[in-house]
């Protein structure tokens, strides 16, 4: 097994799915609550955490809290997309790399997340980013580093459910046809298509923060029902009043299959 399926096994422990808690926030939106010290969050995230998303900037102050055996593993994303920066009202979804991702790896990446943008209206902008993504997959596979290829629809927050659900499922494919380990992206209503399309393991992300810890851990109960192999969450994950406990209760319902409902009991959720 090279070192690669290693990095992948580890993410997968015991053969269970994976949790992978987010906070590379900052890239795009720069200080938000919960994140605000991003070396203290990242100390209080729950051993039972398989992996933490985070920025190549972010790595070296959260370093420590990987340190430790049994730790999660270090996930950077490795590039950047006008896409997610909703309160500068950007409307091309251009994206550029951030790092080599033989800097992320000597500073202790595992795993690399790379984000793909196309479907945006302009032929230019969709080569340009594919361009974009081949370029640090490729980069990826001569280092042997796992990649997480990541698709965010573009008009988010304006698509029905048959558009968010026809660009997931055409991009997703896209992705896995360009080269990747592994996918992140968004769920739909009928998300078993997606999944039955790809051969890779896909991790539904966790969005807009919900309303109620009830609501984030049954959309994760219904992620993993619908096939995803995990789950990427943030703002759920982190801006709550125990993020631990959150955490616990999240690993029960995407590792061991216990209900939100009976997860949101056992870890007294509010």
């Amino acid at each position: 097994m090279n070192g690669k399926q290693l990095k992948i096994e580890k993410l997968f422990s015991k053969g269970e799915n994976a949790v992978i808690v987010a906070f590379d926030h900052g890239l795009f939106d720069g200080p938000i609550p919960g994140m605000i010290d991003l070396p203290k969050t990242a100390e209080n995230i729950n051993p039972c955490v398989d992996g933490v998303l985070l920025s190549p900037g972010m790595l070296r102050h959260t370093r420590h809290a990987f340190n430790y055996k049994g730790a999660p593993m270090p996930i950077v994303r490795i590039n950047w997309s006008t896409i997610y920066c909703f309160h500068w009202n950007y409307n091309r979804a251009v994206t550029v790399a951030l790092q080599q991702i033989e800097q992320a790896v000597s500073n202790g990446a595992e795993i690399v997340l790379i984000s793909l943008t196309i479907g945006t209206g302009d032929e230019v902008v969709d080569t340009q980013n594919v361009a974009v993504y081949t370029a640090l997959m490729n980069e990826a596979e001569k280092l042997g580093i796992p990649v997480i290829g990541e698709f965010f629809p573009v008009s988010f927050g304006k698509l029905t459910p048959p558009q968010m659900h026809e660009q997931v499922l055409s991009s997703c494919r896209v992705i896995t046809e360009i080269g990747a380990d592994m996918i992140k992206t968004f769920h739909t209503h009928d998300f078993k298509k997606v999944v039955e399309s790809n051969p890779l393991p896909i991790f539904g992300l966790g969005a807009e923060k919900t309303p109620t810890q009830l609501e984030a851990l049954k959309l994760a109960q219904k992620e993993v029902e619908d096939g995803c192999k995990g789950v990427v969450f943030g703002r759920n994950a982190i801006q709550v009043a125990n993020p631990a406990a959150f955490q616990a209760a999240l690993c029960e319902v995407v590792k061991k299959g216990m209900t939100a409902t009976d997860a949101v009991k056992k870890f007294n959720l509010v």
